[in-house]
């Protein structure tokens, strides 16, 4: 397996202030900074330009909300729950998502750099487009995620199930599936060349590429 990369983890205060995510409607700008959220239902709502900074959010549900063009720093998102949530465009940085239920999450066009993803559920997420850079995936499902076009760099993928992911017109140079599970992926040739797999994977790949195994 490849080394495990280091990203910068979300830079939280100690001494957060609670508060309440429906203090954002009562702001000139859409901003919420040094606080901590929990216990909340957001669902439904549409806020573009949304800014969180020095945030954690625990035990809370944006279900089907649209944040386009957010920007999200040092944010923690904890036993949330953000499925079919919209953060297409956005800058997100320093974020971390744990035991997070992600189904369908919209990431289109976006800008993720030092996020991690631990046990989490990503099925049927859209990354399409977006720019991935020191990013980790651990124990997380990736079931049918949409990958097509993205660019990764330095990013970790940690026994995680990527079966139907879709990698096409992704280079996945560098990149170590070697622990992930899956039965068949969406990926051209060209896109595998310098990508770590496991001996098991590669005869799968072999086929792929129109090659007869022979024991």
């Amino acid at each position: 397996m490849s080394k495990i990369i280091k990203i910068d983890s979300p830079k939280i205060p100690s001494n957060l202030r609670t508060a309440s995510f429906q203090d954002i409607f009562y702001e000139q700008e859409p901003e919420l900074m040094n606080c901590s959220i929990s216990n909340s239902q957001i669902d439904n709502e549409s806020i573009d330009r949304l800014i969180l900074s020095k945030v954690k959010f625990k035990s809370m549900t944006f279900l089907n909300s649209t944040f386009n063009h957010a920007e999200l720093t040092d944010v923690v998102f904890e036993n949330c729950n953000l499925s079919n949530a919209s953060f297409t465009l956005a800058n997100i940085h320093r974020v971390a998502f744990k035991d997070c239920k992600l189904l369908g999450m919209d990431l289109t066009n976006s800008n993720l750099g030092n996020v991690l993803f631990e046990n989490c559920e990503l099925n049927l997420s859209n990354f399409a487009d977006t720019r991935i850079k020191e990013v980790i995936f651990d124990h997380t499902s990736l079931r049918s995620a949409n990958f097509f076009n993205s660019k990764l760099i330095k990013v970790n993928l940690i026994r995680c199930n990527i079966n139907d992911i879709d990698f096409t017109n992704t280079k996945l140079k560098g990149i170590d599936i070697s622990t992930c599970f899956f039965e068949s992926i969406d990926v051209t040739p060209e896109s595998l060349v310098g990508c770590q797999v496991s001996g098991d994977q590669a005869i799968g790949f072999s086929y792929l590429l129109g090659l007869k195994v022979k024991d």
